[in-house]
């Protein structure tokens, strides 16, 4: 007999407690792998894959896309040791004299003679007899760590259609997921012309606080199901044909609702903590960048690696903070105490289709301006895939802002809680500027620096912000050190 185990989201480290179903990589029926990825979830730090660590049939998942899931709720119920007759004949098996094939013992969950449902659960011919995969099919991985697998090689992924004919013998039927691991089975009502099939009880209790039948509305899910977004876009509908009352409560028609969760959600409540705990102060200054500027296009001659504009503001931040120090800190609020933190991992705000942001270059400090633009490059590629992982998002201890690249000039930003500072650059613009005694046209930027003023006074701040503009209106003063 085929045993059903539940697979459940794990710890996804950082302190994170809860995911987003973005998208399901498996469905009911599916034969996986140990470690073959069968959902994708966004996290408050970024969207990962979640490997399986058994191998087997899916007999259920648990919860539709857009579904907030927390740490330790199942995902998947997987079948291990069970797959479909026609995978077991591909691998090599013969057709027996009754017309099913013959099971090789290999495929990803080890092989079966037959995959059913009958009155009293899943049931399976033995699994192979092959001791090492039997281990492995029972074992599974062991592995729970997101993004981390002990297997590169996935399985196929094959359908069991109950009913569907294949050759002389019939595909047997998927596996009904059992009554204590897979959850509430489907609830059927018949309103004598159609089944309505609902699963979830998020979505029986959204209709019922509605008022809304479930038999009124179309399921678009798989077989009819019908998921939280067609009982939403019921609601939204019925309330856009009915005369709403001018003290009544709730969506108002044509309002647009977006749920704080996920990396949005962890990003509303770092600045809302911010601007709670910290007293920040912004100062600015107008910097002359056209040396900067020329900089750049000679350290980017052919055959050279590319420099970035962003990488020069990044090594001459760290440059700025080995003279103040101060700044690159933090405050241990229930200690009350200021922490001076000895390496520079220099965070930069990156704007992607998921929203902002921060992705942290490592012991900035140590790396040459080559070494900043390279990292930097691979850091934002990676936040525009959605890959970046919660180590490359987490501790930074100052943030390089160039919100010049949305066409703006100046800013005042909320600090990257728990970090004490905040470099800001707008665009880099043509402007009428006094250049040694007369008036010329040079290419001028503003900086501001926001700072937490628990951690210095407008001196310190002052003496940065100016060695910083210093720094772009003479870059040659850094040259040496890049």
């Amino acid at each position: 007999m085929a045993e059903v185990r539940e697979f459940t989201l794990p710890d996804l480290g950082e302190g994170l407690t809860e995911a987003v179903i973005v998208q399901w990589l498996v469905e009911v029926g599916d034969v996986v792998a140990v470690d073959q990825p069968v959902v994708e979830v966004e996290t408050a730090k970024a969207m990962v894959e979640v490997p399986c660590p058994y191998g087997g049939v899916v007999t259920a998942r648990f919860g539709e896309e857009g579904a907030e899931v927390p740490v330790g709720a199942p995902l998947v119920t997987v079948a291990v040791g069970a797959v479909p007759d026609d995978l077991a004949g591909d691998a090599g098996g013969t057709p027996r004299a009754g017309g099913s094939p013959r099971s090789s013992g290999a495929g990803s969950g080890g092989g079966a003679e037959s995959l059913g449902a009958g009155p009293g659960g899943p049931a399976t011919a033995p699994a192979s007899t092959s001791p090492e995969a039997g281990e492995a099919q029972d074992s599974g991985s062991g592995n729970v760590l997101v993004g981390y697998g002990t297997s590169s090689s996935s399985a196929r992924r094959r359908r069991i259609r109950p009913g569907a004919p294949e050759g002389p013998a019939h595909r047997p039927a998927a596996p009904a997921p059992l009554a204590a691991a897979a959850g509430p089975a489907p609830t059927t009502e018949a309103d004598g012309t159609r089944t309505v099939a609902v699963i979830s009880p998020l979505v029986r209790r959204i209709a019922r606080e509605h008022g809304l039948d479930l038999r009124d509305v179309r399921g678009t899910g798989r077989e009819g199901l019908i998921l939280r977004a067609d009982v939403e876009s019921e609601v939204r509908a019925r309330a856009a044909r009915e005369p709403v009352a001018v003290a009544a409560a709730g969506p108002v028609p044509g309002e647009e609702r977006i749920p704080l969760k996920g990396l949005r959600g962890a990003a509303a409540e770092k600045f809302r903590r911010s601007r709670h705990e910290i007293p920040d102060a912004t100062c600015w200054v107008d910097a002359d960048a056209t040396e900067l500027l020329a900089a750049r296009r000679a350290m980017n001659v052919p055959g050279a690696p590319k420099v970035s504009l962003l990488a020069l503001l990044a090594r001459i931040c760290t440059a700025a903070l080995a003279r103040y120090p101060e700044l690159n800190a933090t405050v241990d609020t229930a200690a009350q105490e200021i922490v001076r933190l000895p390496a520079v991992h220099l965070g930069f705000a990156a704007q992607t289709d998921r929203g902002l942001v921060v992705p942290v270059v490592r012991d900035a400090q140590d790396r040459t301006v080559e070494q900043l633009s390279a990292e930097i490059a691979r850091l934002t590629d990676a936040a525009r895939a959605g890959k970046l992982s919660p180590a490359e998002l987490s501790h930074g201890t100052f943030t390089l802002n160039n919100y010049g690249v949305f066409g703006v000039d100046g800013s005042t930003p909320i600090l990257n809680h728990p970090e004490a500072a905040m470099l800001g650059v707008g665009r880099i613009v043509a402007k009428p500027w006094v250049h040694e005694g007369e008036l010329a046209v040079r290419q001028v930027v503003q900086l501001s620096f926001t700072f937490d003023h628990r951690v210095c006074d407008g001196g310190t701040a002052g003496g940065f912000l100016r060695y910083v503009a210093d720094c772009v209106e003479r870059p040659a003063l850094l040259l040496r050190g890049m």
